[in-house]
């Protein structure tokens, strides 16, 4: 009698069937030699239109002045600033499925982590918008770049708010940078397989001459390995100092030490949750499947167990603090959330944030599309919320009563928030069509059988 035995050390293949390397490139280039279809023109219509109703509300905004938003004392910070906190998050995933799963030598990132890169970007960029927009008089910004000027007038280094301007403008820098140093191998490929005259200029010029040498290899590799490790404490870095915003003042919810490690963590967990969610399109639409496997989906998955799990300890740990500290301004704010006039946000983002993704434990629902999708959806939806509950109830009730106030966002507010969906959308849509989703080269690496083996 025969006995198997089963090699649980082995990994998984990365890529799904063994395709010749012409195959991917064929398959990860159709996109961008085919015009696109009509289902992607519909697409692109459904986003650029929720992008011209946040057009027309940011013009609102500035015909009319933030008035018509529904800041006011107070709760000065409204959607504004809730939003920004939460496209900085979505913007984390790329950098940490680029950087650190590339220094920690996961093969599987390599399905996924072109178009987590490309979700960064365009994450900051919508992020960008609204601290801009926040000043109320565009003209200000310009106060926040240190250079010499004739007014004599010069930034406080000691504001946490001028710390997110050098953090996510460093952020963005880099995983531009990185992004882009990534796409040189491809688009020399690229080059050499269109006939298309103009293309192939543009690929010539942005492939810097890219021959495949050993040489430029080399060079590449070492300077992507710098690169990451430069971008790896930037994604711990940029949401910690985006969390002082809060943690550094002395509201009541805010002030506190825990705000760091919980802001990453809730930063890494919606940014995950975005990026499957997306992927899951990408992976039916472009034939990506052997590529972008199921497998990855689940290592995504069991990523967002990890950081929800870690969230949720910290939504513990918070009313533990409150509680030991003695404070009874700290005691009230988290009661307040709890069992307030907001109560009702603070249990949808529970409910989202720490309920829902446990169902992730089970293995069927881990490998499940349409359980993945929605389970996703609710975690970008509960960390939307965990925003808002952050900012408002702290804002509305502090230490004097006869100061509270209620905030109520108005259909502005909404508007330009739905326009950042759209600006991200649209830009994801002209990206998908323009530079290949997946690193052609990087998956030829990891396909089974390409590298040698040596016993």
């Amino acid at each position: 009698m025969s006995t198997t035995v089963i090699d649980y050390t082995k990994e998984l293949p990365v890529v799904e069937g063994r395709p010749p390397a012409s195959q991917i490139d064929a398959v990860v280039s159709a996109p961008l030699d085919q015009f696109p279809p009509r289902k992607w023109w519909y697409a692109f219509a459904v986003t650029l239109s929720m992008l011209s109703i946040g057009g027309f509300c940011i013009g609102m905004s500035l015909y009319k002045g933030l008035g018509i938003w529904g800041v006011n004392q107070p709760v000065g910070w409204g959607f504004d600033i809730v939003n920004f906190v939460f496209w900085v998050g979505i913007g984390h995933a790329g950098t940490l499925i680029s950087a650190i799963l590339f220094l920690l030598r996961q093969r599987w990132r390599t399905g996924i982590a072109r178009f987590a890169e490309a979700m960064t970007i365009f994450a900051v960029m919508c992020a960008g918008l609204f601290p801009l927009m926040h000043t109320g008089r565009q003209w200000l910004p310009m106060y926040l770049t240190p250079y010499p000027n004739q007014h004599g007038l010069w930034v406080n280094f000691t504001s946490p708010l001028l710390w997110d301007v050098f953090a996510v403008s460093t952020y963005f820098t880099v995983s531009l940078v990185f992004w882009y140093l990534g796409l040189i191998p491809d688009l020399a490929t690229l080059r050499d397989r269109t006939t298309n005259k103009i293309k192939k200029t543009i690929y010539s010029i942005f492939s810097l001459g890219w021959r495949h040498s050993n040489r430029h290899w080399q060079h590449y590799e070492r300077a992507y390995l710098i690169l990451a490790g430069f971008a790896t404490p930037l994604v711990l870095s940029v949401h910690t100092i985006v969390s002082f915003d809060f943690a550094v003042s002395v509201i009541p919810g805010w002030h506190t030490t825990i705000f760091p490690p919980y802001f990453v963590a809730g930063a890494v967990f919606s940014g995950f949750a975005m990026v499957q969610n997306v992927l899951i399109f990408v992976r039916q639409y472009f034939n990506l499947k052997h590529i972008i496997t199921l497998d990855h989906l689940e290592k995504m998955n069991k990523v967002m167990v990890l950081t929800g799990s870690m969230v949720g300890y910290a939504y513990a740990m918070e009313f533990f603090i409150a509680w030991y500290s003695g404070s009874q301004f700290e005691t009230f704010v988290f009661l307040n959330r709890a069992l307030g006039p907001y109560s009702w946000a603070y249990w949808t983002m529970v409910s989202c944030n720490v309920i829902f993704p446990q169902l992730f434990w089970i293995k069927k629902i881990r490998r499940s599309i349409p359980a993945m999708f929605l389970i996703g959806i609710t975690v970008n939806i509960g960390m939307w919320f965990e925003r808002f509950v952050i900012v408002v109830t702290s804002l509305s009730r502090d230490f004097l009563p006869s100061s509270w106030g209620h905030y109520t966002p108005t259909l502005y507010d909404a508007g330009i928030f739905l326009g950042s969906f759209g600006l991200f959308f649209t830009l994801i849509l002209i990206f998908v069509r323009v530079l290949p989703v997946v690193s052609i080269s990087e998956v030829k690496a990891v396909v089974e059988g390409a590298q040698p083996s040596h016993h």
